[in-house]
């Protein structure tokens, strides 16, 4: 439906809890003379009954499925659409632009309730990282916690603050504080502050969001949003790239912004997780032919912070179909990483065949046999080579000495246009 709207400009009105009294006249007379006004049943409360406002229609749940109807519904007619402070941020304004047409809305924003809370706080908007639980999970908090941190977050309910101080307490940062600004720029606007690991406030407003200010414990293992994380954060049976190759690994992958990432073989996932933890937008789907091991995928997912990994089954078996995502995703992965199930018969060349152009394919290998395909392979699609051999200091009596780790073999490619010689394969 996307820029097929043929009415009027929508008119998306941001409305902060100061309802109507803290509208411009714009934005009033847009309210005004809609035939028909979309918003929550609480922002619709806030336009006064006395008004001459056209039919008032409250979103249906789910919302984002029932859109496509509701303006078809009503097409051609003039349609406001009320939104919270600034309907671009994390607003249905977005949702609204896809699917209509930018051309086809007209945005009136007020000020966001991250404007709203920095102002009382005095923190600097541009400096204050963002993270929405709205229809999110919790865990999405945990990548952005770092001592000294600034960060906001707003809230899915009233519970979310209780909620946050013991995420927080769970994952070192029990000694953060948290202030709770509700109802911001309206009449009932209030501010709680407290300490996480002492956070026994009841819920209050359900229209709030939290500030917190970061306070790391030194005793708890540390995580940063650079590849390489302690091996203990990972739980599982073993199967797991160790943290310095996997930092080498992910530096070979080279994940950016919004990128997608196809993990083979996925062990404890931590390939898959990491590279999701250096940017919110970066996403990633796992194939792991063991049961338990997709469980403890989805454990280590959540628990770093990335819960929205895809975990899939064995890769031949999935990819013999075609991988569903969303229609707003694009199913050809960037970067596709094969850790295990090297000597599978045609694994190699059914990611080689997925792989967008110009998408990086990396592979590590442990054994003489993987290593043979490595030479095959970079002989016929070019790419590179590395031998990585870590050693580890380990008490020996008393004294200390370097135990050696499985040397890790790695070849790296990027995908050139198919008219490049070195992507044609040699019989």
């Amino acid at each position: 439906m996307t820029g097929l709207w043929s009415g009027p400009p929508v008119v998306v009105v941001g409305i902060g809890a100061d309802g109507w009294e803290g509208l411009g006249r714009s934005a009033r007379e847009a309210i005004a003379t809609a035939e028909v006004v979309f918003g929550s049943a609480r922002q619709i409360s806030l336009v006064p009954e006395h008004d001459s406002v056209g039919e008032r229609v409250p979103w249906p749940s789910p919302l984002v499925p029932a859109l496509p109807g509701l303006f078809e519904r009503y097409a051609g007619a003039r349609v406001c659409v009320l939104a919270s402070g600034d309907p671009m941020f994390y607003g249905i304004g977005v949702t609204l632009a896809r699917l209509l047409g930018a051309e086809s809305l007209r945005v009136l924003p007020q000020p966001s309730s991250v404007s709203l809370a920095c102002a009382r706080l005095g923190w600097g908007v541009a400096e204050t990282p963002v993270v929405s639980v709205v229809g999110r999970a919790l865990e999405t908090v945990i990548p952005e916690l770092a001592d000294g941190r600034r960060v906001m977050v707003l809230s899915a309910d009233e519970q979310t603050p209780g909620r946050l101080a013991e995420l927080l307490g769970r994952n070192g940062f029990g000694g953060s504080a948290l202030t709770v600004l509700e109802q911001l720029g309206g009449p009932a606007e209030r501010v709680e502050a407290g300490i996480a690991e002492q956070w026994q406030r009841p819920a209050g407003d359900s229209l709030n969001i939290v500030a917190i200010e970061c306070v790391a414990d030194p005793d708890h293992i540390r995580a940063t949003r650079l590849p390489g994380l302690p091996d203990e954060l990972f739980a599982g049976d073993g199967q797991l790239t160790k943290n310095e190759v996997r930092a080498l690994t992910l530096a070979a992958l080279a994940p950016a912004p919004g990128e997608l990432l196809w993990d083979i073989g996925g062990g404890s996932g931590s390939i898959a997780i990491e590279w999701c933890r250096t940017h919110p937008t970066c996403r990633a789907i796992t194939f792991e032919r063991l049961e338990h091991r997709r469980q403890q995928i989805i454990d280590n997912a959540t628990a770093l912070g990335v819960p929205n990994i895809v975990v899939r089954g064995e890769a031949a078996a999935e990819l013999s179909q075609a991988v569903e995502l969303p229609p707003t995703e694009s199913s050809a992965p960037d970067a596709i990483f094969i850790g295990g199930g090297l000597t599978q018969p045609g694994l190699f060349e059914t990611c080689w065949s997925h792989l967008r152009q110009g998408g990086r394919l990396v592979v590590n290998a442990v054994t003489a046999e993987s290593e043979s395909l490595l030479l095959s392979w970079a002989a016929a699609h070019g790419g590179t080579l590395r031998k990585f051999q870590i050693y580890r200091a380990e008490p020996l009596g008393s004294f200390t000495t370097w135990r050696p780790q499985l040397p890790v073999t790695q070849f790296s490619v990027v995908k050139l246009h198919s008219a490049d010689p070195r992507n044609e394969v040699h019989e």
